[in-house]
C-alpha cells in the first residue's frame, strides 16, 4: 500500500497528519500548536478490535467465543501491529522529534503500532466504518491463519495420549462421525473414544484440526 496515495484520498488531510504526529515531535514544535497521535490511536484501537471481531466472527463460526478471544490479541498486539506498520513503511512518514529520530524511533514497535492505531482512527472519522475495514481487511485476513497456528496450536493428541497411557489397556480412537459443507468450506465431526465411550467431540476444517479439538475437549473433561 502507497501511503502517499492514502494520503491523498483524505479528504480532511490534517486527521492523517495528525495520526502520523508524534508527542515528541509535537513537544519540540509548542508554538504550533500541533496535535499528536494519541487520540486517534485510542479511537483507532476500539475500531481495530471491531473489525477483527467482526471478521473472526463471520469466518471462524465453528470456534468458541474463548477462542476467538484469543486469536483476536494475537492479531491486535504489538507486535502484530508493528509488522503491519513495517509491511507499508508507515515509519517513514512520521513526525518525530529529534531524539527519537536519533534512537531509531521509527523503528520502535510501540510507536510504529500506536501509529498503525491511529491512522486506523483517522480513516474511521474521515470516511467511516466501511472506509477503516477497506484499509484494515488485508492485514487481518493475510495474519489469521498465523495467529492461530502460532498461538492457538498445541498437540492436544499427544498429551491426551500420554495420560490414558498410564493406564495400561486403555485405547483411544479417533472416528468421523460426519462431514458438512462443500469441498472449499468443509466442517469435519470427530469423536475420540476411550475405548467404546465417547470422551471429546471436536469440529474442524481439516481432519487434523477436528481431532486435536475432540482431544483437547476431552483434557478440558478431565480437567486437565
Amino acid at each position: 500500500m502507497n501511503l502517499d496515495i492514502l494520503y491523498e484520498k483524505f479528504e480532511n488531510k490534517n486527521l492523517i497528519k495528525t495520526a502520523w504526529t508524534h508527542s515528541s515531535y509535537a513537544n519540540e514544535n509548542r508554538k504550533k500548536q500541533l496535535e499528536f497521535n494519541e487520540r486517534l490511536e485510542f479511537l483507532g484501537d476500539s475500531v481495530l478490535s471491531l473489525i477483527t471481531s467482526e471478521y473472526l466472527y463471520k469466518n471462524f463460526s465453528h470456534m468458541p467465543e474463548g477462542d476467538l478471544t484469543k486469536i483476536r490479541a494475537a492479531l491486535v498486539c504489538e507486535k502484530s501491529l508493528c509488522e503491519f506498520a513495517k509491511e507499508i513503511n508507515l515509519g517513514a512518514h512520521l513526525y518525530l522529534g529529534k531524539g527519537e529520530i536519533a534512537t531509531n524511533g521509527r523503528e520502535r514497535a510501540s510507536i510504529l503500532a500506536d501509529a498503525f492505531e491511529a491512522t486506523l482512527g483517522a480513516l474511521y472519522l474521515d470516511g467511516g466504518y466501511e472506509n477503516a475495514k477497506e484499509f484494515c481487511l488485508p492485514f487481518i485476513e493475510k495474519s489469521v491463519e498465523k495467529a492461530i497456528k502460532g498461538l492457538m496450536f498445541k498437540d492436544y493428541k499427544t498429551a491426551l495420549q500420554e495420560i490414558i497411557q498410564q493406564n495400561k489397556g486403555e485405547v483411544l480412537t479417533y472416528n468421523l462421525e460426519k462431514e458438512e459443507g462443500p469441498d472449499h468450506d468443509k466442517k469435519f465431526f470427530i469423536n475420540v473414544y476411550l475405548n467404546s465411550n465417547v470422551i471429546g467431540r471436536g469440529i474442524g476444517r481439516t481432519k487434523k484440526e477436528a481431532e486435536q479439538n475432540a482431544a483437547k475437549e476431552a483434557l478440558e473433561l478431565m480437567g486437565e
